[in-house]
């Protein structure tokens, strides 16, 4: 699972290492949230091929999934792009998908984030319903306060395989294996450049701050960051039996 890819520099170094990482690794499938891939607000039909191209499989999101206008009849296509599931029905995409023996969901939190259906809940409606629930289930909880995703880790402990948090761009050292076999982890963290904030350039956040004025904000350029995280996960039982960062920089 591949922390939020953020604008040019994000997708540069994710087209530099992940083929690498692949084979050094042996991943068999890769996740990643993809939806400040472009310009570092939303996601574009050219930023996704992009990442589909470069050895993603799916490509997860959140809340800014709608900032591309372009790619949002296109959730209703065959492409393997996630929305979070928790939206109010009549929303366009799907938050699930199936691929190959693997369950990948995507949910978003409350907490600081909106006014949407409670995850729990919307978690525990998709599991109840699905006549072949696949053995392996991986969740990407795009979610801002560490608390709800802790939560949500211990309500899906046995349920699902690994529930991995997104979309503070701060990877987080917590990284375990929940009692019943959950992998988990609070933030993946980013891939975009490393000296920012979370992403942005670093005087226009600053300037956003200090004078509390609508600026601008860019993506910042330079040295890149690559945050990851490798789970293991018994193909018969659904269990993880594994779980570790995989974090790298690039000049």
């Amino acid at each position: 699972m591949i922390g939020d890819v953020v604008g040019r520099p994000g997708r540069q170094i994710l087209k530099e290492l992940l083929p690498c990482v692949r084979r050094e690794y042996g991943v068999d499938l890769v996740i990643a949230n993809g939806e400040n891939a472009a310009g570092g607000r939303g996601l574009t039909l050219a930023t996704a091929d992009e990442l589909l191209s470069w050895g993603v499989d799916v490509i997860t999101s959140g809340n800014h999934i709608w900032d591309q206008k372009g790619i949002v009849p296109l959730l209703d296509s065959a492409l393997p792009i996630l929305r979070p599931l928790n939206y109010p029905p009549g929303v366009p995409g799907r938050g699930y998908l199936k691929k190959d023996n693997i369950l990948i969901v995507n949910l978003i939190g409350r907490v600081f984030m909106g006014n949407f259906d409670c995850p729990f809940r919307a978690a525990d409606q998709l599991l109840n319903s699905l006549t072949d629930v696949a053995p392996i289930v991986v969740v990407d909880f795009h979610a801002e306060a560490t608390s709800e995703k802790a939560a949500l880790g211990w309500y899906l402990d046995g349920r699902a395989s690994a529930v991995l948090g997104t979309h503070t761009h701060v990877g987080t050292v917590d990284t375990r294996i929940l009692p019943k076999g959950t992998a988990y982890v609070t933030d993946v963290g980013m891939t975009a450049a490393w000296d920012s904030v979370i992403g942005d350039a670093v005087q226009n956040v600053l300037t956003r701050f200090m004078t509390q004025m609508p600026v601008h904000l860019d993506v910042a350029t330079g040295r890149m960051v690559f945050n990851s995280v490798l789970v293991e996960i018994d193909e018969s039982s659904g269990k993880a039996t594994g779980i570790a960062r995989i974090d790298k920089q690039l000049d």
